[in-house]
């Protein structure tokens, strides 16, 4: 007989959302943004903030399987919750490029392999659950901020295996064929899942408490696309490069011209949720949408100019990330705060029980 976890960490594993992983990125990515600037204690304890959350996330996941096993194939059917999965696939590959930064290239080739394994099968798994799934909203009216999820993986992937290239002997044309391959279907995912998005937007019209920071996800794509392209150029001379390094330069830029042009909208969508529309601005998983696509952005930037030899480019880039540093000690705090909510919860139902 299985021993169900109970009280406010049974609560916690039940209601786990798949999406959480996007800490992992986010932090993952502030991390490296914190090493560009070179605030090295910063840095580091970033990676370790990473490597922590994502080990209690791949814990805590394995036992809503084991335990609560119903809700997890609930949300395989919940396209917000399903494309959460992809989460774990991105905050892989970020957490291994930041571990490349350090020199740990072993094991940062054992994060790609486990990378790209989890990207091909949730890649071919995950999308027809979303768009077969019967009741419920019309097809087009689940498209959200969060199908921009299976963009980030795909790039995530592309990111890690040109980021682990010029650090390896052997393997360098295999690396390169895979990042490649992965920024080029990403670029095609992107336009597709856009297409969709809008569509819903501008069809169904979201409510102010559907219009989540999920949205931000859209630039954060594109921020990862330009993070890959430069991840890319900067790769080991291979045949494969000289036919598409050029074509990829340009196209990452304009991937970095209209992620650019999304930051606006975005900011005011948010003004329009809860200025005008007065939604709780408390913490929300869907914070961490918002810092992501801020450090991936600032990461883009500065290596989109360094490439380039863009110096305003290189400029945007550091002034991004010192608004990512801020946005994740903030988001960090809101979830500090959550926690210690719980655990106060749980501490006075201890109390309670004990008479």
């Amino acid at each position: 007989m299985k021993l169900v976890p109970t009280g406010v960490l049974g609560d916690s594993i039940l209601g786990l959302n798949p999406a959480y992983f996007g800490m992992v990125m986010a932090t993952g990515i502030v991390s490296i943004a914190a090493s560009i600037e070179q605030w090295h204690e910063l840095s580091v304890a970033l990676l370790w903030v990473s490597i922590v959350s994502y080990a209690a996330l791949v814990v805590l996941n394995l036992l809503r399987l084991i335990y609560f096993r119903e809700n997890v194939a609930r949300d395989l059917r919940v396209p917000n919750r399903t494309f959460g999965f992809f989460t774990i696939v991105a905050g892989t590959g970020v957490v291994g490029a930041r571990l490349v930064m350090d020199g740990h290239v072993t094991v940062a080739m054992v994060l790609l392999g486990l990378n790209a394994a989890l990207w091909l099968i949730f890649g071919y798994v995950l999308p027809p659950l979303a768009f077969t799934v019967r009741g419920g909203l019309p097809r087009l009216e689940r498209a959200d901020g969060t199908w921009f999820l299976w963009v980030v993986a795909t790039q995530s992937v592309a990111v890690l295996s040109a980021a682990i290239q010029p650090h390896v002997t052997a393997g360098r044309t295999e690396l390169a064929l895979l990042a490649v391959f992965c920024w080029a279907v990403g670029v095609f995912l992107y336009m597709a899942v856009a297409l969709f998005v809008a569509f819903r937007v501008f069809m169904y019209h979201p409510k102010p408490g559907q219009l989540s920071g999920a949205y931000w996800i859209a630039m954060g794509a594109t921020a990862i696309t330009v993070v890959a392209g430069a991840n890319i150029a900067t790769m080991v001379d291979v045949p494969i490069l000289r036919i598409t390094r050029e074509t990829i330069e340009a196209v990452s830029l304009f991937f970095w011209a209209f992620g650019t042009w999304l930051i606006p909208p975005l900011v005011f969508a948010g003004y329009w949720r809860h200025g005008i529309h007065k939604v709780s601005l408390r913490y929300d998983i869907s914070f961490w949408s918002i810092v992501f696509p801020l450090g991936m952005y600032g990461v883009g930037c500065h290596q989109l100019g360094m490439v380039n030899k863009m110096p305003i480019l290189d400029a945007v880039g550091h002034v991004e990330i010192w608004v990512a540093v801020a946005a994740w000690a903030l988001t960090f705090a809101g979830f500090l705060a959550k926690v210690f909510g719980w655990s106060r919860t749980a501490a006075d139902g201890y109390r309670s029980r004990l008479g």
